[in-house]
């Protein structure tokens, strides 16, 4: 199909009439535009969904001409009742101090054990020395994208309506042209979701954190996290207390007793402090609560605590990553009955065939849910509380595009003593 374009002239007199240009259009939704010899100096666009983003010429330089906004910061807020870690965060301090042109760590454990929160406190140490200090939640690739895109648009406000791939791939070239920034990447769940970009950038320093204790051999230097010290549970304890109203510093009967039954994990001990604070109980009635009613209180936190940070939460959300080995559930259920150390392998040898035992080992240690040391097994000992509780509420609805893989009855043969097959 042929269009004629037609063009009024400039100055018009009476008794003239529209002059016929020799511009033609053909095709659907073409446009033809006569320019009478001269250059073509505008925007033509077409389509449904056509979208015109007007950019100053000068910000489109390359990323490596890109100065990087003093003091540039983005991270969560620090957790007022932040306690401990003094080696850990010795240990990221050291290795700020070396040479390397490029340095990547993988902070990595149990959920609940308080990566996130420690990444948190030593990233804001590094506001000085680093510039960006720039923070991405990365459990999934879209997230990195979208992440790395927010960046962009942080070291160029002008660009930020460019495409998300075109902010991400500025982002990506800005780091790899660039030194003395830090990147967090926050529960990442698959070592090969940050490859990508690991493999591109040659300076900085990225920090990670994973439930994923494997796999990083060939990507960044592995860190492992494990519980509290006794003390610093303690401390941990006294001080959300602290915080709530209605509870003075003064010693509290059974604080100690119930740091030791939560395993001296971080986020279990906050949810329950949340709980005494706002309930008014003392430490020991929780510890009684816990031994009548498990579930309801691994579910439930003080107000104002995010229910996605619950231990019933975070287990559920391993339970996922791992119901693709059934026999996982299965395992984690026998070993629950067990004093929680050195638990001996050869306890798990009728579950199935020796290769798919060791498969199912395997994983529950990449996902940090117990630890293999030579012919015995670790679990720590909420794990093996979770595992021997029943949760009487359905599972939450998957998010937007997420699929949940769970077989039928996994998380009940990973909860229930009754429980049978894989």
């Amino acid at each position: 199909m042929r269009w004629p374009f037609t063009r009024r002239t400039r100055a018009t007199r009476p008794g003239d009439h529209p002059v016929t240009a020799d511009a033609t259009a053909s095709g659907e939704r073409a446009i033809a535009i006569s320019t009478q010899g001269g250059a073509f100096l505008g925007v033509a666009s077409t389509g449904d969904h056509t979208t015109i983003v007007h950019v100053p010429p000068e910000e489109l330089r390359p990323p490596a001409h890109v100065d990087a906004p003093p003091g540039l910061l983005s991270l969560p807020a620090r957790r007022a009742a932040f306690v401990g870690r003094d080696r850990e965060l010795a240990l990221l301090d050291g290795t700020s101090e070396r040479t390397d042109p490029l340095v990547v760590q993988a902070l990595h454990g149990l959920g609940g054990v308080g990566k996130s929160a420690l990444a948190a406190q030593w990233a804001a140490t590094r506001a000085d020395a680093d510039n960006p200090v720039w923070w991405i939640t990365a459990d999934t690739p879209t997230a990195l994208s979208a992440g790395l895109a927010a960046l962009a648009t942080a070291l160029q406000p002008a660009l930020a309506q460019l495409p998300p791939d075109q902010l991400t791939e500025r982002a990506v070239q800005w780091l790899t042209t660039h030194q003395g920034w830090l990147l967090v990447l926050d529960n990442v769940t698959d070592p090969a979701h940050v490859q990508p970009l690991l493999a591109r950038v040659r300076s900085g320093r990225i920090l990670i954190t994973s439930r994923r204790a494997s796999g990083w051999h060939d990507v960044a230097v592995p860190v492992p996290l494990d519980t509290l010290t006794a003390e610093e549970s303690h401390a941990l304890l006294t001080r959300v207390l602290a915080q709530g109203a209605g509870h003075s510093t003064a010693p509290l009967d059974g604080a100690a007793e119930l740091c030791a039954e939560l395993g001296h994990l971080p986020l279990a001990i906050e949810q329950a402090a949340g709980y005494v604070a706002e309930t008014g109980i003392s430490p020991r009635t929780y510890l009684d609560l816990l031994a009548t009613h498990p579930a309801d209180m691994y579910h439930q936190g003080g107000e104002g605590q995010h229910g996605e940070r619950t231990m019933s939460r975070i287990w559920n959300v391993t339970l996922d990553r791992l119901s693709d080995t059934p026999l996982a559930g299965r395992i984690l259920r026998v070993l629950a009955w067990y004093a929680p150390d050195a638990i001996p392998r050869y306890l798990l040898d009728g579950l199935g065939k020796a290769p798919a035992v060791h498969k199912a080992l395997g994983r529950l240690a990449a996902y940090s849910m117990i630890t293999l040391d030579g012919d015995t097994v670790k679990v720590h000992r909420l794990v093996q509380a979770l595992a021997r509780t029943p949760d009487p509420r359905p599972p939450p609805p998957p998010a937007p595009g997420h699929r949940r893989r769970v077989p039928a009855g996994w998380r009940a043969s990973v909860r229930s003593p009754a429980g049978g097959g894989e």
